[in-house]
Order: C-alpha cells, then structure tokens, then sequence
C-alpha cells in the first residue's frame, strides 16, 4: 500500500467525498499503482477515517472505471489499457478540436498573453525532475485555451476528461524524450492562435494527440 498519499481535507465538502476525492488522485497520479489491491482496513487506517467513507469511495471509484471489483481478491486499481486510451483520446481529440477552433475566433489579447506565459511556464518545469509539476503546467496551458473558447459547457466537459487523461499524460512526462516535441507542438498551437488561422490550430492539435497516442500505445504493448 502506497504511502505517500495523505487525506486533502476540504471543509466545504463531506468526508465520503473528501476521502473518494484523495483515493482517485491517487490513481490518477500513480501513487496507488494499476493492479493494486485497496483494502478497507488499511486505506482508513492511513487516512485516520473509518471504513465506511473508504467503501463508498471505492464504489464511486468503480463507476469510473478506476478500481474493478474481482471475485475472491476485492477492489483493484484498474490496469492502464490500450483501449481506453484509444476511447479517452477519441473524446478528447473531437472536443480539443472544436476548442482550438472556437479558441482562434474567440480569443482576446489578454488570454493569449497567458496562453504564452503557460507555454513558458511549461518549458521551464523541464528543467526539474517533477513529473507532476510538468503535467500540471502542460495542463494549464490547455485550460487557457478552453477558456478562450467562451464556451463554459465545452470547458467543463474538458476539465472534467482532464483527470481521466491525468494518468496517460504522466506516463508521457515520464519520458524526457518526449519533452522537446511537446514544447514544439505547443508552439505550433500558440502560433496558430496568433495568426486565428483555424486550419493550422487544427492541424497542430491532432499532431499534439496523435503523437502522444502513438507514445503511449508503443509504451503500454511494451510492458504486456
């Protein structure tokens, strides 16, 4: 059992959810690892809660797709597979495509100058050995660009598929490799929002997708 997760206590927020919140960002951040047995007992123990708010967290958690329910060994961290990632950027592509296009119409001085200080931002976590520092600016600076859409329903769609992208877009960052593409392709993005050329930010962006799909496709038939 992992230990390196603690309970993000909210008050605004009841404990079952705080408790199913901390569980899923452990899965989403490979703190509790694909295959990974979750026991009651022990979960509330780390988390200094009883196990009814852990079994109602694992239940939710099941919804999503983040733990299996096996017979004779319980509740699993769900595997990373091939499939969903293909099912996830599907989703993600279609909508990211949309949002870069609404982005280039749309977009005002203001939210482009920080679209360019997250692409700066971005490339200066590169320099550290913080993977979740990276994922997190490479995060950012897509949200800035859902936000100029103007479109509140496509960002919350987005963000909400962002924490299912959370575990392949670490995976990605793990590989140093991968960090002078992105850098380019988010550059190609920001470039094509300067000039609102539509068919360039398009382009770019299924590159930004397809390329990153490719990566961990590659990487996950490699482990199997």
């Amino acid at each position: 059992m992992a230990e390196t997760f603690q309970l993000q206590m909210n008050e605004y927020l009841p404990l079952r959810d705080v408790v199913f919140q901390t569980l899923r960002q452990a899965i989403l951040r490979g703190e509790l690892k694909p295959g990974e047995r979750l026991m009651e007992i022990h979960l509330a123990q780390r988390l200094g809660v009883s196990r009814t708010p852990v079994r109602e967290a694992i239940r939710k958690l099941e919804l999503e797709g983040l733990v299996l329910m096996i017979p004779r060994k319980g509740a699993v961290v769900a595997e990373i597979t091939v499939s969903d990632l293909e099912d996830v950027l599907e989703v993600r592509l279609a909508l990211e495509e949309l949002a870069v296009k609404h982005a280039c119409r749309r977009i005002t001085p203001e939210q482009l100058r920080e679209v360019e200080r997250l692409a700066e931002a971005f490339r200066n976590t590169l320099d550290g050995d913080d993977v979740g520092a990276c994922a997190q600016a490479d995060m950012n600076f897509h949200e800035a660009i859902y936000e100029a859409t103007g479109n509140s329903r496509l960002v919350q769609i987005l963000n909400n598929l962002r924490e299912q992208m959370y575990r392949y877009r670490m995976e990605y960052l793990k590989d140093r490799q991968s960090h002078r593409q992105l850098t380019q392709e988010h550059g190609e993005i920001l470039q094509a929002l300067r000039e609102r050329d539509e068919t360039s930010a398009l382009a770019a962006t299924v590159r930004h997708i397809e390329r990153q799909k490719e990566y961990i496709i590659r990487m996950l038939s490699e482990r199997e």
